[in-house]
């Protein structure tokens, strides 16, 4: 019966406390996932071994139980594995030499450890796990029937770029992971970054039958050259020439979906803000509801003046 070490199998020391060996667990339980290793029976082998050991240092109770008992655990080998000849102590790094035992009888012990299986041998005799129960076959031999407990698998995260056209339309996409598996989303129209789209059991695998996790994913818009996101608004800016500035006119806006025609009275200042109502990004609660769009318009200004032109605006310059 092997005796485990938690602590190196998480690559924690004894004095870390449960965040630090919740972070250990989290890292390496994504490195060794049987979905990342399929057929790879060593890393499956690590998984349960990773696994097993957050189940007992993460649980303070539990923790304390495991740090009892490491130290007399040779002892424990040496009896055989047997409730009769094993007997507690103090611990063999005690100053005080003058020791004191007390054997255990096999109702005890098993008080102590419990009959129920488990991971492995080791979490068993400590903690149990699985509920086991003893029958006769016909030929007078015994045999043990193991009834595992399910759990549903952990959750996990990914994150995921998308472009603002595909976030004002939605979109499909295929995941593939290192393995080769491959998983179908759809991203629903107004994420925006720090959305979270949940995949319902996609995630980590479940023990014993258990259901598997959820997949979330986490969204992250690219920045657009055309347009600035504010929440569920856009911003853009337009160039308009001069002539229309000063006398009015109208001008051409593209929108996310579609062009408009805006509108220029006489006389606009440059960098004046339109408001276009509902030309925004869609609203993630209520897709058919839209955000505006709010259009600042730049004075373009005439290049490549001719004498005549030159002539013309200086003559403006003196009128006005």
């Amino acid at each position: 019966m092997e005796f485990k070490d938690y602590y190196k199998i998480l690559g924690v020391n004894r004095k870390d406390d449960t965040k630090e060996i919740k972070k250990a667990y989290r890292k390496l339980a994504r490195k060794y996932h049987p979905d990342v290793n399929p057929g790879n029976s060593e890393a499956a082998q690590k998984f349960q071994d990773i696994n097993e050991a957050h189940e007992v240092l993460a649980d303070p109770e539990k923790r304390q139980q495991y740090d009892q008992l490491g130290s007399q655990w040779q002892q424990y080998q040496k009896s055989g594995g047997t409730p009769e000849g094993f007997s507690w102590g103090e611990s063999p790094f005690a100053q005080n030499k003058s020791y004191s035992y007390k054997t255990v009888n096999p109702e005890e012990f098993e008080e102590l450890f419990g009959a129920r299986g488990g991971f492995s041998d080791f979490f068993n005799n400590l903690f149990g796990g699985a509920s086991q129960r003893q029958t006769k076959s016909g030929f007078g031999e015994q045999r043990f029937y193991r009834e595992t407990r399910s759990r549903q698998g952990g959750d996990q995260e990914h994150s995921l770029q998308v472009t603002l056209n595909e976030a004002f339309h939605g979109s499909k996409r295929v995941l593939e992971w290192s393995d080769g598996r491959k998983i179908d989303v759809k991203i629903p129209r107004g994420v925006k970054t720090g959305s979270r789209v949940r995949l319902k059991e996609r995630g980590g695998a479940g023990v014993g039958g258990g259901k598997a996790g959820d997949l979330y994913l986490l969204i992250e818009v690219l920045p657009d050259k055309r347009f600035l996101r504010d929440n569920d608004d856009l911003k853009t800016t337009v160039q308009v020439g001069l002539f229309t500035m000063l006398l009015g006119g109208k001008i051409s806006v593209l929108g996310v979906d579609r062009t408009v025609t805006l509108e220029i009275p006489p006389e606009t200042r440059n960098g004046r803000v339109f408001r276009l109502r509902g030309m925004g990004m869609p609203k993630p609660s209520h897709p058919s509801q839209r955000g505006d769009l709010y259009v600042t318009v730049d004075t373009l200004l005439p290049q490549n003046l001719t004498d005549e032109e030159k002539k013309i605006i200086e003559k403006w310059k003196k009128i006005h």
